[in-house]
Formats: structure tokens, C-alpha cells, sequence
């Protein structure tokens, strides 16, 4: 995955809409909660078993993914508008959760 090419995208995406007023860290984080409820409501009645079998249920699946994505857009827009390097970060935090959670 291109995280910085899907960033630029994103940026002309909203550039062409004139949304940069309204894309602030808050608000995109904000808005990523909704997604997020949104994808959380998914499984909402779903028996634990039943959730593990998503992948058999193509529109569940399909939505599933939709609502994936819409988390993932915004969670890059807050990075992006942050000035957070989301590779280093995700490196940074495998290695402190590796010396947290060490092997047995």
C-alpha cells in the first residue's frame, strides 16, 4: 500500500471540494468515530463464531470493507494533517509492544 500516494490523493479529493477548512485533526477524528461505530455495528448481533465466518457472507463482507476503508481514509488525513509518518509510527510501536508483550 501507498500510504503517501493515498495521502496525496486525499488531499486533491478534498482540495477539489473545498473541504481543508473543515479537515482539521478534531473534526477528521471525530469523523473517524462515526466510521468506526459504523463498522462496529456490523457485528453488533453477530454471534463471536458468526463474526469469524464474515467472509462467507458476501454483503456483510462487502460492506465490512467498505466501512474498513472509510476508518483507514481518515485515520490518514489525521495523520497527514498532524505531520505524523505513519510508517515510522506503526515500526515504532510493533517495537514497543514487542518489548512490552515479550514471547514466554
Amino acid at each position: 500500500m501507498d500510504i503517501d500516494g493515498l495521502q496525496q490523493r486525499l488531499r486533491v479529493f478534498a482540495q477539489e471540494r473545498n473541504w481543508q477548512p473543515y479537515q482539521t485533526p478534531k473534526n477528521l477524528a471525530m469523523a473517524m468515530m462515526v466510521e468506526a461505530a459504523e463498522l462496529l455495528e456490523i457485528f453488533q448481533w453477530m454471534t463471536p463464531e458468526a463474526s469469524q465466518q464474515i467472509k462467507d457472507m458476501p454483503e456483510q463482507h462487502q460492506h465490512l470493507g467498505e466501512e474498513i476503508a472509510d476508518v483507514l481514509l481518515y485515520l490518514l488525513q489525521i495523520a497527514d494533517h498532524s505531520g505524523v509518518d505513519v510508517q515510522t509510527a506503526v515500526e515504532r510501536k510493533l517495537t514497543l509492544n514487542a518489548l512490552k508483550y515479550p514471547v514466554a
